[in-house]
């Protein structure tokens, strides 16, 4: 389980989990990236907050 933890592509199904999709929404490549740096940046907020909270990422957007 500790290896499996470890894995790069957890983020990977946890994002498609989340999205409950198998596939992109829109065509071209650009398109595909921004709508995937969407999902990346949505899944790594979820993150942060889990880890420090609330308070102290309002704090450290504010600084």
């Amino acid at each position: 389980m500790r290896q499996r933890r470890e894995v790069v592509e957890h983020p990977f199904g946890t994002i498609k989990m989340r999205v409950c999709a198998t596939h992109f929404l829109l065509k071209t490549l650009p398109k595909v990236a921004c709508e995937m740096a969407l999902h990346v940046l949505a899944y790594n907020l979820t993150r942060v907050l889990n880890i420090l909270g609330i308070r102290p990422l309002m704090a450290a957007l504010r600084a």
